[in-house]
């Protein structure tokens, strides 16, 4: 069959005949349709993610859209090595292939797989979020955060905050229900400002993409002052800014604080199974705008290195 193969860590795919994945008791063979590359695709191709595989060739892609074997058309996440979603053909296991929900397009459920189990994770498993409360998304102007803006909003929240340093992609935010934007752009006086003012007014969860110091100052300026939102939950779920975070003592001491992580480990098989279902459900209900653009598996060498800005690359296998 034909797929995206990595020969070596590093080297970025190329088109080439691989293996078919053979039968497997409690798995599904899938023909794929559309698989997306997020930025953990990519880490897993270039050998540099902690779930890369460790031998050589492999099909990179850890999630897509396709048909099983009986013809139900599902969203799959995490295929077993060395098959990917980059190739005609994959095998998953059967309890990570969810039903695709009527009217939502194969690629566009590829391309919110991704972005949008993250945010359900984060806000519905992880913070508990309640209807009406409020959420700063720290990072909103990246495709997940733009995501995670919409998903907020869905699962109910009164007031949504997004921060972030593009201020086209924080306009974006605030057409996709975004109440109040801040430019972490701006000068530090105007930052600081803006983030005791959004506490003072309550903050409920924070949804943290950025980490680093973007988000010890969201922590900094939750220990400030009275957060009139009471207990915030900050819910880590990224590192674009820095694979860390401290807590200043303030925080800890004056303000009543869970810190709590996002991810494979923190949230369990049937959570994301849930969560990439409710993802799906939210966008055939209604709309979840993701920037996409579409390529051929056929090109995957130049569409791979070409610089896609704030979209999503989804390949039509």
């Amino acid at each position: 069959m034909r797929a995206a193969v990595v020969r070596g860590p590093g080297q970025v795919p190329v088109l080439a005949e691989f293996d078919e994945p053979p039968p497997r008791d409690g798995f599904e063979l899938v023909t794929v349709t559309a698989s997306a590359v997020s930025n953990a695709t990519r880490a897993r191709a270039a050998g540099s993610h902690f779930s890369s595989p460790a031998d050589f060739p492999f099909v990179p892609g850890i999630d897509g859209v396709g048909t099983t074997s009986d013809g139900r058309r599902v969203a799959l996440f995490l295929p077993a090595a060395p098959w990917g979603g980059l190739a005609e053909r994959t095998i998953v296991p059967a309890a990570l292939c969810v039903p695709v929900p009527d009217g939502l397009d194969d690629v566009t459920a590829a391309a919110l797989i991704n972005p949008g189990v993250s945010p359900v994770t984060s806000l519905r498993v992880r913070a508990a979020l309640r209807a009406g409360e409020t959420v700063l998304i720290n990072g909103a102007t990246g495709i997940t955060g733009l995501v995670a803006v919409q998903v907020a909003r869905r699962l109910g929240a009164g007031r949504v905050i997004a921060t972030g340093r593009d201020r086209d992609a924080l306009h974006r935010a605030r057409s996709f229900g975004a109440d109040v934007t801040i430019a972490l752009s701006d000068d530090d006086t105007t930052v600081d400002e803006a983030l005791a003012e959004a506490f003072r007014n309550g903050v409920d969860v924070v949804l943290d993409y950025l980490s680093g110091s973007a988000g010890e100052r969201i922590l900094a300026a939750a220990g400030a002052g009275p957060n009139r939102g009471g207990e915030l939950r900050f819910v880590m779920s990224g590192g674009v800014t820095g694979d860390r975070i401290a807590v200043p003592n303030a925080v800890v001491g004056r303000a009543p604080v869970s810190v709590l992580g996002s991810g494979i480990g923190s949230v369990s098989m049937p959570q994301i199974r849930e969560s990439v279902a409710e993802v799906l459900r939210l966008a055939a209900a209604e709309p979840i705008v993701v920037a996409i653009v579409e390529s051929r598996l056929a090109q995957v060498e130049t569409a791979w290195t070409a610089d896609h800005g704030r979209a999503r690359l989804v390949f039509r296998v």
